[in-house]
């Protein structure tokens, strides 16, 4: 089994900060990405930033202002969210593409969800 475990979710002011980190574990073989998707309410679930070994993916909305970073020893991937807005108030899931034995084909596996709440 593989879990997706997130935290760094809250309450904040616009303007202000905060990073959310989102560690897998489980039988893991390999992970080809991860990233974090958000759903705001009455929306659908849209990506938000991903990184692989070769490249980092943003949504035009959050660059400049967000940061995703990998720390593939811990199989953990974060979100620094800086000048945040009321229009980033959303649920945030964190997603894992990833292999649970060598050769085996890639699945998607996702976290909880963490709410970012950003007032105005």
């Amino acid at each position: 089994q593989v879990q997706l475990v997130e935290s760094g979710g809250g309450l904040v002011q616009a303007g202000g900060s905060l990073r959310l980190s989102c560690a897998a574990s489980g039988s893991i073989s390999s992970i080809n990405a991860m990233g974090w998707y958000r759903q705001a309410p009455g929306k659908q679930r849209e990506l938000v930033a991903t990184v692989t070994s070769l490249s980092i993916n943003y949504v035009d909305s959050v660059k400049g202002r967000f940061t995703i970073s990998r720390d593939n020893a811990k199989n953990t991937v974060y979100l620094q969210m800086n000048s945040l807005k009321p229009e980033d108030t959303a649920v945030y899931y964190c997603n894992a593409n990833l292999k649970i034995r060598i050769g085996g084909r890639p699945y998607d596996y996702w976290g909880q969800g963490t709410q970012v709440t950003v007032s105005s």
